[in-house]
C-alpha cells in the first residue's frame, strides 16, 4: 500500500482522528470514495471516447 507499513498507517490514522475527530472520519471516507469512483468513471469514459475516435478514422 504505497510502500507504507502497518506502523505508518496506524500513525496516519491516529493523526487523522486527532485532527478531524472520530465523528468526521466516516464522512470524509465517504466523500473520498465518491470522488475516486467518479474519477475512475471519467477515466473509463475518456478511454471509450478515444477508442471511438480511432475507429472513426
Amino acid at each position: 500500500m504505497f510502500g507504507l507499513g502497518w506502523p505508518e498507517v496506524a500513525i496516519i490514522a491516529i493523526v487523522a482522528i486527532l485532527i478531524f475527530g472520530p465523528k468526521k472520519i466516516p464522512e470524509l471516507g465517504s466523500v473520498l470514495g465518491k470522488s475516486l469512483r467518479g474519477f475512475k468513471e471519467e477515466m473509463k469514459n475518456s478511454d471509450d471516447e478515444t477508442k471511438l475516435e480511432h475507429e472513426e478514422r
